[in-house]
């Protein structure tokens, strides 16, 4: 009996196949023309390859396989379904309309779950086969198939056996993905080699391709690796979620998503609820208005975090900053002068993480928290009595000045007295002495004073001064790596994680891992899955996953949400179990998003699938969003100006609404009074760089080419002007510098370039200076302003900074854009509340974020 078996449509691979399965079959060759009842059937694209998983098709060569209709060795066994039941149960295989059968894989639909455009038609269905002649099958169970020759093989759940109309038995098999088939790829070391993930993604295969089955068993989500391991006893794998390819999602499973044996059309949507009781036990359906409490890591001068509470409080969600950790002492400034209800931490997030398990083990000590045993500087009253009476005598005998702790007054965990000695430290006002002679000083020389210390710990505990484990609902942040910046000649594409300047992403992760937020929302440049091949982005996806949180990555261009500027970035979701993983805002406005995705993130831009239906507003422009700000200066000086004209568009009316008046303003003990201009002052330009700006002509595109003595050549190159004598500035130094004449190989427009009102910004930079960049106001002759880079970045005009020029510079080009933050907010809110449509993605309100600011007139307060 010739065994003739065929290659399987799927790219499954087995990265840990069983000693006990046998080898894998490889198709037998043909050395005779084939016999004249073969059928040529074409093969399909790979579900789980790395192409697919990155939402393209594997491109894999079709290949002519022969199929025996004598094979007895496997077959199907038992009475065919019945034709009524089969009908009613796979419509798509009995059309009335007779269609040629082909082999098709899942269509890579983006958002919907829509069937194949093509199916095998049926004969007739069956639930039981007989494979190889030794191995029964039935559908609903799992096994393995045959892979190519070379490859492990994959893995199945059977969900549908028929024969076809050419005489031959298929089966339509619903993959599992093993880590290193997901978007994990090169990170599933972090992941347990026995949890795989239940895809989507379901074809048609020639039923002797079945190699073996499997035991594969569903565990609870939210149980450690140990527990898992334990419920999967004599299994081969077990699974707790999906994996869908858009947006890399990984989410939680329905109740009843486990796929019943007897149906074919069981599969885990990526437009499903993740679990219908998500948000049951909520504290928000509790009480809608309760405080949801935020951490935002990273936060420079907050504009994450205020996006973030801006939006969910317009959803009726109270999202509140309690705690901001960031090492920029300006930027923790400009945040606390304007979020004065925020515990904002000056100080490197490794230090944070350490002064987070300290106080929790501080807490335990004083019997604040459960855990823990007591800490030494938890001694018995009675003992820490008699040795302050021994030590006072002793101190009196020496005739020495004793300082007495009055109270204490903050902790950290550092090295805050410059003495080589890393710790936990307080801060101590000595009774008799007044602020200005506090110190610093390690917890383990304070023995003597353990009343002061719980009396600290316990009204910090009380007043939420640090989170402990589940206080943190949200955790917000971009943890910085410039390893991977493209200014960095030294990057280490081989293992970016060594890096010390990529070692904050696993200090945020650790943070989350310790704090178990409800929610994260970690954001980066689109380098983290570009550079490497996307190790970083794929590290902190495998890190949230085998934290055994839900998670999915998206790409957003800040101008798609009302911003003149295009600026995209990767915002990666995370979210608890029995929370609903929150879903992406869809463009709001007209703008074509500029940059280069990664292949294989492709389906991860957030994007409308057809963009001539979606109900988009008009781009923004440069001029929609500065054309009001009074005129100034270079050397402008104030850090508050008059407003002197008002509003011309409906984002300059919005951007200067007072605190109060901003949809989604929680309120808080703080005045929201009348304000002048905040911030509106450029970096001063140098004499040099001043009087090249000045004859730069103020128009559309001018740029130091229009600058005496620069020739353009036909190739676009820049060259001097041999007719023309070179001009020289009153210093001595060129009209012209060499940088600007060789950037980019004398190919670039940038240096000294003028923006235009009708002009989209690319990316709002921390540095001002006009050497490489287009940062010139299209009029006046200095670069944009503080203020104007801020409204760039969608800060409201009471946004004030502090620090300086430079520094809040720094500031707004580190931030986060407010609208997307806001819009990410409302997301956020959604999930909350239960409230969120299916799917990844959803459409934002009409009019957000204005809502009905839109509909008044554009009117102000002329200071």
């Amino acid at each position: 009996m010739t065994n003739n078996k065929r290659k399987s449509n799927a790219s499954r691979k087995d990265a840990d196949l069983p000693s006990s399965s046998p080898p894998v079959k490889k198709p037998k060759e043909e050395t005779e023309d084939p016999p004249s009842n073969a059928v040529e059937v074409p093969a399909t694209d790979a579900p789980t390859s790395p192409a697919r998983s990155s939402g393209r098709k594997s491109g894999r060569k079709k290949e002519e396989v022969l199929v025996k209709d004598d094979d007895e060795e496997t077959r199907f066994v038992g009475d065919p379904v019945p034709a009524d039941e089969a009908r009613r149960r796979w419509p798509h295989r009995y059309l009335e309309k007779k269609v040629s059968f082909s082999l098709t894989t899942q269509v890579n639909v983006r958002f919907s779950n829509e069937a194949p455009k093509e199916f095998i038609q049926a004969k007739r269905h069956f639930t039981e086969a007989l494979v190889d002649g030794r191995v029964s099958f039935k559908v609903g169970e799992d096994g393995y198939v045959q892979a190519g020759e070379g490859e492990e093989s994959y893995i199945c759940r059977v969900v549908e056996m028929f024969e076809g109309l050419d005489n031959k038995p298929y089966f339509c098999a619903q993959w599992f993905y093993r880590a290193k088939d997901t978007i994990i790829q090169a990170c599933s070391h972090l992941i347990d080699d026995k949890r795989i993930f239940l895809s989507e993604v379901k074809d048609d295969n020639p039923l002797d391709c079945l190699l073996e089955k499997l035991k594969i068993v569903r565990v609870p989500l939210d149980v450690d690796v140990a527990t898992k391991r334990s419920k999967l006893a004599d299994g081969n794998y077990y699974y707790d979620m999906s994996y869908l390819v858009p947006f890399s999602s990984y989410q939680n499973l329905l109740p009843d998503s486990e796929t019943d044996g007897n149906e074919s059309d069981s599969t885990i949507s990526c437009n499903s609820d993740v679990n219908a009781n998500a948000t049951k036990g909520s504290k928000v359906q509790e009480d809608k208005r309760s405080e949801m409490r935020m951490l935002d890591l990273y936060s420079g001068c907050g504009g994450m975090s205020t996006g973030l509470c801006l939006g969910a409080n317009m959803a009726d969600v109270n999202l509140v900053t309690r705690w901001a950790v960031d090492f920029n002492k300006y930027a923790c400034e400009s945040l606390k002068l304007n979020h004065p209800e925020t515990e904002v931490r000056n100080e490197a997030a490794d230090d944070f993480l350490l002064l987070l398990k300290e106080w929790e083990k501080l807490c335990q000590s004083f019997s604040l928290v459960g855990g823990g045993d007591p800490m030494s500087v938890a001694k018995d009253e009675t003992e820490n009595s008699e040795d302050d009476e021994a030590d006072d005598d002793g101190d009196d005998d020496l005739g020495e000045e004793v300082f007495e702790v009055e109270k204490v007054l903050s902790i950290c965990y550092g090295d805050p007295k410059g003495i080589n000695k890393r710790g936990l430290y307080l801060k101590i006002r000595w009774k008799n002495y007044g602020p200005e002679e506090d110190t610093w000083e390690p917890i383990d020389g304070l023995s003597d004073c353990q009343d002061k210390i719980k009396q600290f710990v316990v009204d910090g505990f009380n007043s939420k001064l640090l989170p402990l484990p589940g206080d943190v609902d949200v955790i917000c942040g971009g943890p910085p790596c410039q390893g991977i910046s493209g200014f960095n000649r030294f990057r280490n594409k081989e293992n970016p994680l060594s890096d010390e300047k990529n070692k904050q992403l696993i200090v945020y992760m650790d943070i989350v891992e310790f704090l178990k937020p409800r929610f994260a929302l970690m954001e980066n440049v689109v380098d983290i899955v570009k550079f490497a091949k996307g190790y970083l982005g794929r590290y902190a996806l495998g890190r949230l996953v085998s934290m055994n949180y839900q998670a999915r990555v998206g790409l957003i261009t800040a101008g798609s949400y009302g911003l003149p500027q295009f600026r995209m970035r990767m915002f990666m979701w995370a979210a608890a179990p029995n929370e609903k993983l929150p879903q992406y805002p869809l463009p709001t406005h007209n703008v074509v998003t500029r940059g280069v995705s990664p292949v294989e993130f492709e389906s991860n831009a957030v994007i409308h699938d057809d963009i001539k239906s979606a109900e988009l507003e008009k781009e923004l422009f440069l001029g929609d969003a500065i054309s009001d700000l009074p005129p100034v200066e270079n050397d402008e000086g104030r850090d508050e100006i008059p407003y002197k004209e008002k509003p011309k568009t409906e984002f300059q009316k919005f951007i200067r609404l007072k605190k109060k008046d901003m949809p989604g303003f929680a309120s808080v003990d703080v005045g929201s009074s009348e304000h002048l201009l905040y911030d509106h002052r450029p970096l001063k330009l140098n004499d040099d760089d001043y009087q090249r700006v000045c004859q730069i002509p103020r128009r559309k595109g001018a740029n130091f080419r229009d600058l005496k003595g620069v020739r353009v050549r036909a190739d676009n190159h820049v060259e001097w002007d041999p007719d023309v004598e070179r001009v020289y500035l009153p210093s001595g130094r060129p009209l012209v510098p060499d940088y600007a004449m060789t950037f980019v190989d004398g190919r670039s427009l940038k240096p000294f370039g003028r923006l235009w009102w009708d002009e989209i910004v690319p990316t709002v930079v921390t540095r001002a200076e006009p050497h490489n960049q287009a940062i010139l106001h299209p009029v006046q002759d200095r670069v944009l302003t503080i203020r104007e880079n801020a409204r760039l970045q969608g800060f409201p005009d009471y946004y004030q900074l502090l620090g300086p020029i430079k520094e809040r510079y720094i500031q707004v080009g580190n931030a986060v854009a407010v609208p997307v933050a806001r819009a990410l907010g409302y997301s956020l809110a959604m999930s909350c509340k239960g409230t969120a449509t299916e799917g990844p993605v959803f459409v934002l309100p009409k009019n957000f974020p204005t809502l009905d600011v839109a509909a008044s007139p554009l009117t102000v307060d002329e200071n």
